[in-house]
């Protein structure tokens, strides 16, 4: 359930916000384009206050650094989440109409290519399953750097253009391993989290291990650090990372002819005090393009109760519109259109070693347009405040219970096919003879490892009989403890295994990559000889639970919800 910034029926008190004199504010930045100074995209000079509102920043409050002032969560720019969509777009539409060789190798000239990972937890990819199939991740980051002119047009606060960026959008995309579905979480750019230690691998500059915003740690090396933060945070392996920058957006907005978006009432999101984003709209469905869809992904002021909540809610309406307006065709027909797209996207875009080439993200358009629209569900990590609601933090149980379904590889939207259940097959190996490889998978950042971890379990499976079980001294990292086997013929050994330790079925899974029958004990499972018992009897979650807001993509009854302040 969402949740709400009213307290025992009264508002929070909100401090005075300094007027656009009192800032500093410099409109001449906007004189050309008729725009206020609250602009998308417009930050105030560093080192000036920053009010609560749209006004500044995207009414998040945050100075530079990254933290919070007003204690509101902010969900990000969230203008650069949809430039994913603009690349994968662009390049198969300029792929498909058979772009030369030369071009192809000017639009890979174009990619910034950054390591995957600067972190060193080792984090390991999860076996396939039964039919060979893996789950895909790509971690989307939008970044808030000047370093062109056309950013510091779009962003504003030149005096930020060496400033080192902040990650101030992050989501990550989680295709199943059968392309079935789609899950996209969300996390508030200013979550307290651990922050691991990365070295820059331009620089060679070492950051410690610190713990901070998690937008900072983008300032960390680059990337690579961000995404070795959310693999701490959240236990899932990452294969790919794609950043953007300012660029790009207004061009994706006009090349699909406009998004549809829906307010259940006129709204002007503008006050006497400065606030708002200057979007103004009837009541009913509009198909928002240029400035105006800027204005409704950046809206704070008008939309539920004025937070970054209800900011979230109409970012995830809008990607699940415009994901619906590309898959049923949009009119990009123009060669020369299509050409100024795919350079303003390509020319956006960091991305990983591993998707260094438009082949590569061609290859990966393909896996996302294979998910039905049906099976999209976007959700934002459930939170809490932290003290004095200064910054956020992952609400406990259900915040792991979300990242646990993207391990599980077990779709948001709890429509995964359920099979019905089988008589469990009977162990068919003697235990004396059945052969078990216990490797130590507690390698943490946060925390180290647990040292000596394969070697108490496999002593305590030859306590129980199963003398032939050995140990792999290689230390690696995973969230959950996980018993694999190569073929359904071995399920009842792998069983018995299990109830043996404690360890739930869920825990049980067949891999064809598997060799043998390998035991690898995870961060669960730091100490003691029998698997901990958990507070949900051991049965995994099949759904994101209420606090996250789910919303699934084929929704097209969604309608934001209009503050009755902001109405017209």
């Amino acid at each position: 359930m969402r949740q709400s910034s009213v307290r025992g029926g009264r508002s929070r008190r909100r401090r005075r916000q300094p007027d656009a004199q009192e800032l500093g504010w410099d409109d001449s930045l906007y004189e050309d384009k008729g725009l206020p100074p609250d602009a998308p995209g417009w930050t105030p000079p560093e080192g000036s206050a920053v009010p609560a509102g749209d006004g500044a920043g995207n009414g998040d409050g945050a100075d530079a650094g990254g933290h919070r002032k007003g204690g509101r969560p902010r969900k990000g720019k969230g203008r650069k989440v949809l430039r994913w969509t603009a690349l994968t777009v662009a390049v198969v539409l300029v792929g498909a109409a058979g772009a030369g060789y030369w071009y192809y190798e000017h639009l890979n000239a174009n990619l910034r290519k950054a390591p995957r990972s600067l972190g060193g937890n080792g984090l390991k990819k999860p076996d396939p399953n039964a039919f060979g199939q893996t789950p895909l991740n790509i971690l989307l980051l939008g970044s808030d750097g000047r370093n062109s002119k056309k950013n510091i047009e779009l962003g504003g606060a030149r005096q930020d253009a060496d400033r080192k960026p902040l990650a101030d959008v992050q989501m990550l995309v989680h295709v199943s391993a059968d392309r079935s579905n789609m899950s996209v979480i969300s996390i508030p750019r200013d979550t307290r989290v651990t922050i691991p230690r990365c070295t820059d691998p331009k620089t060679g500059a070492v950051y410690p291990q610190t713990t901070g915003a998690i937008n900072q740690s983008l300032q960390h090396g680059g990337p690579g650090c961000t995404l070795a933060t959310w693999q701490e945070l959240t236990g899932v392996y990452i294969d790919h990372f794609m950043m953007v920058d300012f660029s790009g957006v207004v061009d994706m907005a006009d090349a699909i002819g406009g998004v549809p978006v829906c307010v259940d009432n006129n709204v002007y999101s503008h006050d006497s005090k400065g606030h708002g984003s200057g979007l103004r709209l009837t009541k009913g469905t509009h198909a928002v393009k240029g400035v105006q869809a800027l204005q409704w992904l950046r809206t704070r002021y008008g939309f539920e109760d004025n937070t970054d909540i209800g900011r979230a809610k109409a970012q995830h309406m809008y990607m699940n519109s415009m994901i619906r307006q590309l898959k049923k065709g949009t009119k990009l027909t123009n060669p020369g259109q299509l050409r100024d797209l795919a350079e303003a996207a390509t020319k956006a875009l960091t991305v990983d070693d591993g998707l260094d080439t438009v082949k590569k993200l061609y290859d990966l358009g393909g896996d996302l347009s294979r998910v039905p629209t049906k099976r999209t569900t976007m959700v934002t990590m459930p939170w809490v405040y932290g003290p004095g609601e200064a910054y956020v933090l992952p609400k406990p149980g259900d915040a792991d219970a979300t990242f646990a379904l993207l391990r599980n590889d077990t779709a948001l939207d709890g429509k995964d096919r359920k099979k019905k259940p089988a008589g469990d097959p009977k162990a068919s190996t003697p235990k004396d003879q059945l052969e078990v490889v216990v490797q130590n998978g507690t390698n943490s950042t946060v925390s180290g490892p647990a040292s000596g971890r394969a070697r108490v379990v496999q002593q305590q499976l030859a306590n129980l009989g199963y003398g032939a079980a050995s140990t792999n001294s290689v230390l690696t990292s995973q969230a959950d403890t996980t018993l694999t086997y190569h073929d359904a013929a071995r399920r009842g050994d792998a069983l018995a295994v299990a109830k043996a330790l404690g360890l739930p079925k869920s825990a049980v899974r067949e891999s064809s990559s598997a060799t043998g029958m390998r035991l690898v004990v995870g961060n669960d499972w730091r100490s003691g000889t029998t698997y901990p018992k958990q507070q949900d009897g051991g049965k995994p979650a099949d759904k994101a639970p209420d606090s996250a807001d789910a919303l699934n993509g084929e929704d097209t009854k969604a309608c934001m919800k209009v503050n009755p302040q902001y109405t017209f």
